[in-house]
């Protein structure tokens, strides 16, 4: 509840949440909550609030498993529970009919695992339909770059893997990737990999346009688990990525920026949720 308020009130984005014993139920709980709530789901009350639903809240139904099913007057998850797995199979086939039948009883055999740091993290920039020279893109690269690797450090975690993502004007997708010798954190070295792999897609993109760049790191490890390469020490770019954080973190986040970034506008920053 307090995390939901501090979204709501720092950067205005609704956050809906579904509490359930599976990770399906919860999931159905969250898309009925939406478009800001909270919903618990008592294990007591499970089948009681799945079997009230209609069909389309089940994993699959899409609009033609849709269309089956109510032309077989099957409205409801109480009504596909009821009716079977072998008629269901019979309607749907194997796998579908299996799937859903399951899915109607609340049996979701995949285990909830609490613990587990994220793999990756990423960010992006919509750029719109007019024309972006190279010098302006690489400026959006250093943006996405900066703001990424403080949060990548601020997570005392490193990376070893690179991804640029591109959306082409005729919105089909591309990423380019790079796996870097050793796990890094430092600015430079992340934006140094993102700039060859952007100049790597730049025929691309003068030929089909774009309009949304992103940058994804992966392959995430502790930073106090990775193996310090000769000669042993930090190198002078990760004291200089550490000082600028504390000057951010204790006078804003515009407090030092980049000369070719002033005047930029950010866009929405979303607070560092826990990892």
């Amino acid at each position: 509840m307090h995390l939901r308020r501090e979204l709501r009130e720092r950067v205005g984005l609704p956050v809906t949440v579904g509490v359930a014993r599976t990770k399906f139920l919860a999931k159905v709980a969250s898309g009925v909550a939406k478009p800001d709530g909270l919903l618990v789901v008592p294990v007591d009350g499970e089948l009681a609030f799945l079997h009230a639903l209609p069909v389309e809240r089940l994993w699959g139904v899409g609009p033609v498993t849709a269309r089956k099913l109510r032309e077989r007057s099957i409205t409801t998850v109480a009504e596909v529970a009821g009716l079977g797995e072998p008629a269901l199979v019979r309607i749907l086939g194997r796998a579908s009919g299996r799937h859903l039948f399951a899915l109607a009883h609340n049996r979701d055999p995949r285990r909830v695992e609490v613990g587990r740091r994220r793999h990756s993290i990423g960010t992006q920039r919509a750029l719109g339909r007019r024309s972006r020279p190279p010098a302006t893109l690489d400026t959006d690269l250093i943006a996405l770059v900066d703001r990424l690797a403080r949060r990548l450090r601020k997570a005392h975690r490193v990376c070893r893997t690179v991804t640029l993502r591109l959306r082409f004007d005729d919105f089909s997708r591309a990423t380019r990737s790079h796996t870097l010798p050793e796990a890094s954190a430092e600015t430079v070295t992340l934006l140094t990999t993102g700039r060859i792999l952007l100049g790597d897609a730049m025929p691309e993109i003068r030929r089909r346009g774009i309009t949304l760049l992103g940058i994804t790191f992966s392959n995430l490890f502790n930073d106090d688990a990775i193996q310090l390469a000769l000669p042993f020490g930090r190198a002078p770019a990760w004291a200089i990525d550490t000082t600028l954080d504390h000057v951010r973190e204790r006078f804003g986040s515009s407090a030092v920026t980049r000369g070719v970034l002033l005047g930029r506008h950010e866009g929405l920053r979303v607070p560092l949720l826990p990892d």
